[in-house]
């Protein structure tokens, strides 16, 4: 599965404002500043998120954007549908009907459909306080 510049920038967006959680709106030019994304772009996938439900937006010489919940109450899965739509190998997964012709007896339907389960598992059960918590250093390693 690949992921998309869309996802990337939004979720590394998401995790920006993970870390600044609690300290106020945050402008997009710093997000942009500290990511190393595209402002323009940025703010487009901003939007996406805030009428997802995401993110809040502040206008004013003060404002900027902010979590819509706390960073552990919102999921990398979630915010991955939001911004691709589906994480899907394969379009004969994405809905329950297909239209495909190798459907009938098809054997690869299974192991696209097993490889989005587990992504859906595994996007779903992280959420972004996961993600902004430093990582601990193993024992016996510097």
């Amino acid at each position: 599965m690949k992921v998309s510049t869309r996802a990337e920038y939004g979720i590394r967006a998401l995790m920006d404002l993970a870390q600044h959680y609690g300290e106020g709106p945050v402008q997009s030019h710093d997000i942009a500043h500290r990511q190393g994304l595209p402002e323009p772009y940025l703010n487009q996938l901003l939007v996406t998120l805030r009428r997802a439900g995401l993110v809040q937006s502040k206008r004013g010489p003060s404002g900027g954007h902010l979590l819509a919940r706390s960073p552990g109450r919102i999921t990398v899965g979630e915010a991955f549908l939001v911004l691709e739509g589906s994480v899907a190998p394969w379009l004969c997964v994405e809905e329950a009907e297909t239209a495909c012709i190798y459907a009938p007896g098809c054997g690869l339907r299974p192991v696209w459909q097993a490889v989005k389960d587990a992504t859906e598992q595994v996007l779903n059960r992280i959420t972004l306080a996961d993600i902004v918590r430093p990582a601990p250093v193993p024992l016996g390693k510097p």
